[in-house]
């Protein structure tokens, strides 16, 4: 496994872009896929429509804290983030990307369309710090809620990236969109908050392990 690595899809049958909306070929939309893990058969696969009205916006929230280095837990999560811009860019969808590490999270894209410049952010990025991941949450709820006024009919989904070593979390605060959290905990002791985590984000829950061709 490495930064070479690359997620495998699945699909999306209850959320706004289901199988009775779906492509039979082109580019995989896995942010849809994701939601149900690794695909049986390529009838499993949720495949891009060509043409979209509203346009979607991603919004990805990446934990680069300290903890993220054990374990090539980052390293392997840069790789399946490089995909996840690789297909933002070829369907045209608008990124919002916020990282959690340090004293305070920081934006480094908000709402524009994907562009080859985040391969230089993720080939730079690096994990060090405390976790600021509330903070973060906080920060996309504020902002989302911004963005819904200025662009009502927007197809939004989440996805947060983290190992989910929190000491604690309340008054979590709520999205609206459809969400999928990827845990890249590893290690042979493992706390397991980052699926208590999803849980109480109300998102999809799927360790990095089952997303990258081992």
């Amino acid at each position: 496994m490495g930064a070479n690595a690359r997620p495998r899809a699945g699909q999306l049958d209850n959320g706004r872009q289901g199988k009775r909306h779906a492509a039979r070929s082109g580019s995989v939309n896995w942010p849809g896929t994701l939601l149900n893990g690794r695909p049986q058969s390529r009838e499993d696969l949720l495949f891009q429509l060509r043409t979209r009205s509203p346009h979607e916006l991603w919004l990805v929230i990446v934990d680069a804290s300290a903890s993220t280095r054990r374990h090539n837990a980052l390293t392997d999560a840069k790789g399946l983030l490089a995909q996840l811009f690789d297909d933002a860019y070829r369907q045209r969808a608008r990124l919002a990307l916020l990282t959690a590490s340090g004293a305070a999270p920081q934006w480094q894209v908000q709402g524009l369309k994907a562009s080859s410049g985040l391969r230089i952010w993720l080939d730079e990025l690096g994990a060090g710090g405390g976790t600021p991941l509330l903070a973060a949450l906080n920060q996309a709820q504020q902002w989302l809620t911004v963005r819904r006024k200025r662009f009502p009919a927007e197809q939004q989904r989440l996805l947060v990236v983290t190992d989910g070593r929190l000491k604690a979390w309340s008054g979590l605060p709520v999205l609206g969109c459809p969400g999928l959290l990827i845990d890249i905990e590893r290690g042979p002791i493992r706390l397991g908050r980052a699926k208590e985590l999803a849980g109480a984000l109300e998102a999809e829950y799927r360790h990095i392990d089952e997303l990258i061709e081992l």
